[in-house]
């Protein structure tokens, strides 16, 4: 399919579509208008050292978190962690992030939680940051360095580019923060390669999932926020039970369910993570599972079309732009409009 008939048909798709399809265009508005400011924030960790880095977040945007948490990690060598918000919200208890940086992430800025957590963060000895979309927030007056997502409105109550734009912005602040040639040069060609994934058709293998229960989708290191983002689509477009696990966690007590009426969704990046998930997934094939995959390469598998050599911080992004584009066609096969899920409102404010 080629992306002049891809973005027609986006335009009698979903809500849900049509926003993913404006990812690319989202992309290039954040690196224009936010190069500046990652480049002063880079600068200004590089300063700081920080000696770890803590996250709040729920949904989707936890999700980009955890994406957040590996690339720091593997990049940078500092320990990252997730904060629940009700430690602060409900339990009230006081944080302790002297020499921290607090880094929150959200579509709409207004969750009464996130917001605490980000007062005591700040109260609490951190830096504090925010990735969000809506630039009128309280949040995003709030910290100490605002950066806007620039996904522009979001209609849908399933969350696309504003999802993929948070994956974006920690890309572009480790990159900055590390003051790395290649990454920045990855962060540069990064609208490029999700036109490249928008174009590739992902509904022959997702049809799989049409008449299933519930699967797993696994994914690894930076792949993990991947699995965790599509599990959770499956769930609000198709009332279609999904489990995302780590390709290592899997293969303990979870492979008990594994087998031909237990379809499995594994995601992969060319990096130290390919050969243990290839495993896993032969062995997952082994069991008579239909297992689709980023893999095409390994026998038996129900090869889901990935772009090829695009760099492993960006298989991710690439993997959920092109699952976003085949999923809302699964929710209509089950009978379902996935811009109206049961229910759910597009911002959920929690204590």
């Amino acid at each position: 399919m080629t992306l002049d008939n891809l973005m027609a048909d986006t335009l009698m798709a979903p809500l849900m579509a049509s926003e993913a399809a404006e990812t690319p265009d989202a992309l290039r508005r954040q690196i224009d208008r936010c190069a500046p400011l990652f480049q002063d924030l880079g600068e200004r960790l590089r300063h700081l050292a920080p000696r770890f880095v803590v996250t709040g977040a729920r949904g989707s945007s936890d999700h980009a978190a955890t994406y957040g948490k590996y690339l720091v990690e593997t990049r940078l060598g500092l320990p990252v962690a997730s904060i629940g918000p009700s430690v602060v919200s409900l339990y009230q208890t006081p944080l302790h992030l002297k020499d921290g940086l607090y880094i929150a992430v959200s579509q709409s800025g207004r969750s009464p939680d996130l917001l605490r957590l980000t007062e005591t963060a700040k109260a609490g000895g951190a830096l504090t940051v925010a990735f969000v979309n809506d630039e009128t927030s309280p949040l995003f007056q709030m910290v100490d360095v605002a950066i806007p997502l620039c996904a522009g409105p979001e209609k849908s109550v399933a969350a696309t580019k504003s999802y993929l734009t948070s994956l974006f912005a920690f890309l572009q602040m480790v990159a900055h923060w590390k003051a790395d040639p290649a990454l920045l040069a990855t962060v540069a060609d990064a609208p490029g390669w999700l036109e490249k994934a928008m174009a590739l058709d992902w509904y022959p293998g997702l049809s799989h999932l049409a008449t299933v229960r519930g699967l797993y989708i696994i994914g690894r290191g930076l792949g993990a926020a991947a699995a965790q983002e599509m599990a959770l689509k499956c769930k609000e477009t198709s009332r279609l039970h999904a489990d995302a696990f780590s390709a290592a966690e899997v293969i303990h007590g979870p492979l008990a369910l594994v087998g031909p009426d237990f379809p499995v969704l594994a995601l992969t990046q060319d990096d130290a993570t390919l050969a243990p998930t290839s495993d896993a997934i032969r062995r997952m094939v082994g069991l008579g599972a239909t297992v689709l995959s980023t893999a095409g390469d390994i026998p038996g598998v129900v090869a889901l079309p990935a772009v090829a050599g695009v760099p492993a911080e960006l298989a991710p992004l690439t993997a959920v732009q092109s699952f976003y584009m085949g999923i809302h066609r699964i929710a209509a096969d089950r009978g379902l409009n996935p811009d109206v899920p049961p229910n759910l409102a597009k911002v959920t404010e929690t204590v």
